[in-house]
């Protein structure tokens, strides 16, 4: 049996005989043989278990830290801790969604922490939030703020935290992640301590055949290192495709073969196409320069009068669809500002107003700009992924079978979707797919609202959705940061998967 280990195997073995009934952790193995190389000590355990002389010992650790959006809100205080002292620190009259956008929470800051306050028993009355039991939502709250404060310091062990608040953020976006840590620890069989201590002196052994070596005679005799035939070769590598070309690429097919027709925009847009025409409120804090790219030169891009004459009559009183509209004056020239697209939902509207009486199938795949920090899921250019199906009939469940046919396609054929709010889309939706076990959100979807479709020149309904090709490049490619698609790292790229 010793004639089937490696001299790493031998001096391994060797030092464990030196304290035969002793459980090895990875650092006594180190010590004790002199390597500096955890890998030494990983291979020769795993060769000397198959040979049945050593017993490897696991032990899994569950550790509980903060992941990107709980290291905000260790920051910043959690979304619904945020809103619940707004709710404290207002009226009663005034407990409303006017008001807790009028505090400066985005609009995408207070559809989900309502939600999260409604799920502790506030209640929605006559436009007002209520909630019955004040004290009960502070103590839900002041428990979650705990939790968070608890592994803001340092990673936590799982024991040591409450199992219904682990469940509770791990069911919340980017909060919290766990990572399971697994240590290993090594021990003789009954066939390893009955090994000769004396049969595991340094053999020396040769690893390569080269011809300087064949031509003398220093082989003959010699020990060789076993050479496996079977074991893989470093693979060939050509040009292929980069990946997120090769993806968009594979997306288009998808739809053209789902019957749509593709749609493409100018990078420059004016604001009013941009915001204006999806019912944004000029206010909205995603108009500001913190988070859009506007442009110097072109620093004004006009708008025709009549459509300018129309949102100004939509946002100030709703005009004729139905709505109250914001309430605020119009601003003409806001509306003519210069900026890279932050979306390619402006694509879809103009070909609307285009068409405002042609049934329409289209889509669109295509760069956006937004002032993001680059980070490991933020970029501040990204492509997004954009359609409508805009004809007579057209409905919800029409939108959702649509969706879910695209994903199958992709691969996808556990889909659900969940209620969301979106500031031009009502009803609206959020798409998610089942992968390994989780639900992960890929985009949102919904139906225009009217004040969006009727300035357009259409009553039509118009389905929507749109989502983020770099989040579904990430799934698909098995990568857990952004950064790693846009990388010139040729081996990287050539070890990612064809598409």
């Amino acid at each position: 049996m010793t004639m089937d280990m490696s001299n790493n195997d031998r001096t391994m073995l060797k030092s464990m005989l030196t304290d035969p009934n002793r459980k090895w952790s990875i650092n006594d193995l180190l010590e004790s043989t002199g390597w500096d190389d955890q890998v030494h000590v990983a291979g020769s355990g795993q060769s000397l278990s198959e040979l049945g002389l050593v017993a490897i010992h696991e032990s899994k650790t569950r550790i509980v830290s903060l992941d990107s959006e709980g290291e905000k809100a260790a920051q910043n205080e959690l979304l619904e801790e945020r809103i619940w002292k707004w709710y404290l620190d207002s009226d009663g009259d005034k407990r409303n969604m006017e008001n807790l956008f009028d505090a400066g929470f985005q609009r995408n800051e207070a559809g989900p922490g309502i939600g999260l306050l409604k799920s502790m028993g506030v209640r929605l009355e006559s436009g007002n939030l209520v909630a019955p039991d004040e004290e009960l939502i502070s103590s839900i709250i002041s428990e979650r703020r705990d939790f968070i404060s608890k592994i803001s310091a340092s990673s936590v062990e799982d024991s040591e935290l409450s199992p219904q608040l682990i469940e509770h953020f791990s069911g919340r976006k980017d909060l919290i992640s766990i990572d399971v840590q697994v240590t290993r620890t090594w021990s003789l069989t009954e066939a390893g301590l009955s090994v000769d201590d004396e049969l595991l002196s340094h053999v020396e052994m040769i690893g390569e055949v080269t011809p300087e070596l064949l031509q003398g005679d220093s082989w003959m005799g010699a020990k060789f290192k076993p050479f496996d035939v079977n074991a893989p070769t470093v693979t060939p590598t050509g040009g292929r495709p980069h990946p997120m070309q090769a993806l968009i690429e594979r997306i288009r097919n998808v739809f053209l073969e789902m019957g749509f027709s593709e749609i493409e925009g100018n990078f420059v847009q004016s604001a009013g196409w941009n915001m204006d025409a999806l019912y944004i409120p000029q206010s909205h804090p995603a108009r500001t320069m913190q988070d859009t790219f506007y442009l110097s030169n072109p620093q004004k891009v006009e708008v025709q009068e009549e459509y300018l004459d129309l949102w100004s009559k939509v946002h100030e009183h709703g005009h004729d669809t139905g709505s109250r509209g914001w309430g605020r004056k119009f601003d003409r020239e806001e509306a003519q500002k210069g900026l890279l697209r932050t979306h390619t939902t402006v694509n879809t509207v103009r070909h609307i107003a285009e068409n405002p009486s042609k049934p329409s199938r289209v889509f669109g795949i295509g760069r956006v700009f937004r002032q993001e920090t680059i980070d490991r899921t933020h970029l501040p250019e990204f492509h997004q992924i954009e359609g409508i199906i805009h004809e007579e009939n057209a409905n919800l469940p029409m939108l959702i079978t649509t969706l879910k046919t695209f994903y199958s396609k992709m691969g996808y054929d556990d889909v659900r979707v969940r209620p969301a709010y979106f500031p031009y889309t009502e009803p609206s939706v959020e798409v998610d797919i089942l992968w390994r076990g989780e639900w992960l959100e890929l985009g949102g979807a919904g139906i225009f609202r009217p004040e969006v479709t009727e300035p357009l020149g259409t009553e039509w309904p118009v389905c929507a959705w749109g989502m983020g090709l770099e989040r579904l490049a990430m799934l698909i490619l098995g990568l857990d940061d952004i950064r790693q698609l846009y990388q010139p790292d040729l081996e990287k790229l050539g070890q990612m998967p064809i598409l």
